[in-house]
This record gives C-alpha cells, structure tokens and sequence, in this order.
C-alpha cells in the first residue's frame, strides 16, 4: 500500500455533529420538518448534491442559498465560541504517517474554502500532499470521482491507497473507486451494506494508526 486518504468531517473533526446543531437550530427557526432525517442522508454529499435532496424535501421554491448560508453563519458561530473539535488519535496518526513512507491526502465533500480554513485552524496544513474539495468535481461521494482524482493527484492507483471514512456515503465512494476502506463510524451506525463495503470497521483513529501500523509490518 502506498496512500492513505482521509474524510474530513467526521473522520479528523468532530464537525458533523457542529454542523447537525447548525441545521436543526435553523429548521427549528424557521419550522422546517423532518431536519434531523434529512441531515443523514445529506452526511458525506457536496453543496450541489445536498441542494437536490434538501429541493426534494421542502419543494423546488425553497431558497437554498439564503438557508445554507445561516447554516453556515451558525456553524461558525459554535466553532468561535466553543473551538475546532479534533477527534482523539488524530494528531498521533497524522504524525505517524510523516515518516511511514505513505502518500498523504484529503478527500472532503465540504467547500475548498471551509476545508483551508479548519486545516489552518488546527496546524494541519503540512499534513496532506493533495487537498480535494467538494467544488472541485461536480457530483461528490457516494460517487467515486472525489476519491478518483485524490488518488490521481497523490500518484497511487486505488487499490494501493485506504480511505479512511466514517459515513456511508463515503465509503460507498471510496468502494466504488477500488480503495482499501476502513470505516470509523461517527453519526451513522455501520449496517450490512458498510460491513460489506468496508474491508474493516474500526472503533476511532487510535485503533485505525494501530491497524496501519501491524499492516505496514507484515509488509
């Protein structure tokens, strides 16, 4: 194996349940029915993939825009007030793979500018060789392009390269792709469909460094 490729919100930040606050804060000012649902199955998607499922809930009418952007400005309300939420183990992985010899890179459906915003926030700007976004390709996870070009840009065929994922969506993407994928669940519970798709299920990033550690040793 020769790459290891990350999510981001869910996987390095504790960000999707931040975000969740942000939309159901929103959906209750504004009685909007159904938030909580919707917000899982739009875990994973990029903004023009969530726009279509949010359009098919509350009707073609719906202004999109003006709701992503309070969700948006509330979500950046909790983060100044209580602080970019790391998932334990991150730093030690992260530090780990600078002298494994991997490829290091990020495959997020969130916005490029929101992506080097929290990198910058929380000193990890120099951990990733490849940065992918979800306004850089037009259809996101659980389609496999994100994944595709990552692999691409970071110079390692798909089944040479893990993706490191915690939603559904994400590993229906990176499955999709040919990857090697390891699941560490957050909001979403693995069902069969992720035991199927995941070639492993781990409990958080601490168990996820051990697993690549014992891979790297048997070589």
């Amino acid at each position: 194996m020769k790459g290891v490729i990350f999510d981001m919100d869910g996987v390095l930040f504790d960000t999707e349940r931040v975000c969740m606050k942000a939309w159901m804060a929103v959906a209750e000012k504004h009685g909007l029915p159904g938030m909580e649902e919707l917000f899982n199955r739009v875990i994973g998607l990029n903004a023009n993939d969530s726009r279509q499922i949010v359009l098919e809930a509350y009707g073609q009418e719906f202004d999109y825009p003006a709701f992503r952007q309070e969700t948006a400005d509330c979500f950046k309300k909790y983060i100044r007030e209580d602080g970019l939420p790391i998932k334990p183990g991150v730093p030690e992985i992260l530090e780990w793979l600078k002298g494994s010899g991997y490829r290091v890179g990020l495959a997020s459906s969130t916005r490029s500018e929101s992506v080097l915003s929290h990198l910058k926030q929380a000193d990890m700007e120099d951990c990733f060789s490849v940065v992918i976004t979800g306004d850089m390709i037009e259809h996101s996870k659980p389609q496999p392009d994100i994944y595709l070009l990552a692999c691409e840009r970071l110079g390692v065929e798909p089944d040479q390269a893990y993706a490191i994922e915690d939603s559904p969506n994400g590993i229906r993407s990176a499955h999709a792709a040919g990857m090697w994928t390891i699941m560490v669940p957050d909001m979403i519970a693995p069902d069969e469909e992720m035991r199927r798709l995941s070639r492993v299920i781990l409990k958080d990033m601490t168990e996820v460094l051990v697993y690549l550690q014992q891979e790297k040793e048997r070589g």
